[in-house]
């Protein structure tokens, strides 16, 4: 079986190098720009911007090279940013009664021990269940029934959900859950990953954009010499390169 490296870290941990500043602040105000509608200059050429209804989330592309997914060791690992690149991220809360109460009163999806039985371990009830969210989080009580009451639904969707530590405030564990970013290798050599939105200040994304570079080299066996490229773009909008 293939070995996984699982590592966790904080931003306050982290050594910020390996990218230009100068380009990655460039590339940001751009793709700011051009989500108010401002024309932007890419490779020369002018690009008209456009406002569109919602907020657009800025993120990373990220292209490796001198990487085997089939031979070399597949990477894993998860990293809190200082702010939330995604807040409007679909959640559900899998609660005990006190957690469900919260999140009721919070305006946050959430389903009892109860609901869940009702699912009657339903493949295809589970899996449009899994599809519906973004991310789960649990009660202690609650999240070792998960296998028993939905099988290995949510792990198959990449969703298992996250425990809601004992005493800690729902909110402050909903907002972890949205502030945390997850570099995964799988069988291609692109990741993609949430970094900000353009309700950020442009600051507040760059160093988000720096933290999250910085952490996927750390994971990676040659760092910064198994990245082949990096670009960065807004949802709508085209993509600035800053590592090459």
């Amino acid at each position: 079986p293939r070995l996984r490296e699982e590592r966790e870290t904080t931003a306050s941990k982290m050594p910020v190098q390996g990218v230009n500043m100068e380009l990655i602040q460039a590339s940001v105000e751009k793709c700011f720009a051009y989500s108010k509608g401002e024309t932007v200059t890419k490779d020369g050429a002018e690009i008209k911007g456009k406002q569109r209804k919602f907020v657009e989330t800025i993120e990373l592309q990220v292209a490796l090279k001198n990487y085997d997914p089939n031979r070399d060791k597949r990477f894993s690992g998860t990293f809190k940013l200082p702010t939330i690149p995604r807040p409007n991220l679909k959640m559900c809360v899998l609660g005990s009664a006190v957690h469900c109460e919260e999140a009721e009163r919070i305006g946050v999806d959430h389903k009892s021990v109860e609901d869940l039985k009702k699912f009657n371990k339903n493949k295809k009830i589970i899996k449009k269940f899994a599809k519906k969210y973004q991310a789960f989080v649990a009660s202690d009580s609650l999240i070792k029934q998960i296998p028993r009451l939905l099988g290995p639904g949510l792990t198959k969707a990449g969703k298992f959900p996250t425990l809601i530590a004992p005493g800690q405030d729902l909110q402050g564990n909903l907002d972890e859950v949205k502030s945390t970013i997850k570099f995964q290798m799988k069988k291609v050599m692109c990741l993609n990953v949430a970094v900000g939105n353009v309700s950020q200040s442009p600051d507040e994304v760059v160093l988000n954009i720096q933290l999250a570079a910085n952490f996927l080299a750390s994971l990676l066996k040659k760092s910064w010499q198994n990245i082949k490229v990096i670009y960065v773009k807004s949802t709508m909008g085209p993509s600035f390169q800053i590592f090459f």
